[in-house]
């Protein structure tokens, strides 16, 4: 029987940079499944920006492989232009772009001038993906930020990469529109079986848009799994910190919130606090209110502790107010904080 090979796979890859403080990766092994959309998380220099640039084979590892369909991605030591075949990278800057040319030509250029009625239909198909037809006559110079992310991503994908790799792909994109573009990578994904490696900080887009977290402090994985996964059962409190808003304790003081646990670290997700009119114990002030939209964050204070927590009853309480607290769920931790 033929063993069936992993479609992308990193063994064991080490990459670090001189100085005082490690910088890089340290013998990372992780398959990525194909067809899925995998966010690389972490905080700021933990090596998710190495990790990608290692996968598409912009910089040599040293130490490890990394194969794609069963053959090895290759370096600059070896390949005189670095990078995948078979994969496309996006990055947070418009440089590549052509800016005093339209949309529709900065598209169409990467792809052969052979066959112009495949040329013309592949480049038609791949702006309405991204909805950029309406735009397709305007010059990048006079596209927005979040416009010429999607001209961005519509020249990667217009050749047909199997793997499309994305580096903070949504910072420059308005909040309006961002959601927006986000549905449009994921039905993609699901249309053509594309996948998709991401790099990002922001805890709101790697929930909503990833299949599968990768979590990387000081160059390692501490753990994987799906975004309901690490937000619910994080196994790290580093995880938790990364993916929640929310309150760390020590467990000594979590003692004063009615909670009893031997554990080192209590960390409470803001929505898990209620406010609970019969009961008596808890008490606690309102210090700030927060108006966010459809909800308000309200800081609490109780003698030596302060957190906050979520009130989707509008208005209904006010600044400097007792209330009691209950708590509805809680992650328990062995780290300290």
């Amino acid at each position: 029987m033929t063993e069936i090979q992993p479609f992308l796979q990193i063994i064991q890859v080490t990459k670090s940079y001189q100085g005082t403080v490690f910088s890089g990766i340290k013998e990372v092994s992780l398959e990525i499944k194909q067809g899925k959309i995998t966010a690389i998380i972490g905080q700021s220099g933990s090596g998710k920006s190495t990790l990608l640039n290692l996968i598409y084979g912009l910089i040599t590892a040293d130490e490890g492989t990394i194969n794609f369909l069963g053959e090895r991605v290759w370096g600059p030591d070896v390949k005189l232009i670095p990078g995948h075949e078979q994969m496309k990278m996006v990055t947070q800057q418009s440089d590549h772009l052509n800016h005093y040319a339209k949309v529709w030509d900065n598209v169409a250029s990467l792809l052969p001038n052979t066959n112009l009625d495949y040329r013309s239909a592949k480049t038609t198909e791949v702006l309405q993906q991204l909805s950029l037809l309406d735009l397709k006559e305007r010059r990048i110079a006079d596209l927005s930020g979040g416009e010429r992310q999607r001209v961005s991503i519509a020249r990667a994908l217009v050749s047909g990469p199997k793997v499309l790799l994305l580096d903070e792909p949504f910072n420059q994109v308005d909040a309006s529109f961002r959601e927006q573009l986000q549905q449009d990578i994921r039905q993609i994904v699901q249309q053509t079986g594309l996948t998709v490696i991401m790099v990002s900080h922001d805890p709101q887009e790697v929930l909503s848009l990833a299949d599968e977290l990768v979590v990387l402090k000081d160059g390692e994985i501490v753990e994987t799994g799906t975004p309901q996964q690490l937000y619910h059962q994080p196994k790290k409190l580093y995880t938790a910190k990364l993916l929640a808003n929310g309150t760390v304790f020590t467990g000594i003081k979590a003692v004063s919130l009615g909670i009893v646990t031997d554990a080192k670290t209590v960390m409470i997700y803001a929505e898990d606090f209620l406010i609970d009119k019969n009961s008596t114990e808890n008490l606690c002030t309102i210090e700030t209110i927060l108006f966010k939209g459809f909800y308000e964050e309200l800081i609490l204070e109780q003698e030596e502790i302060r957190f906050k927590m979520i009130n989707r009853e509008i208005g209904k309480y006010q600044l400097n107010e007792k209330v009691n607290i209950l708590v509805s769920r809680f992650l328990s931790f062995e780290e300290t904080v």
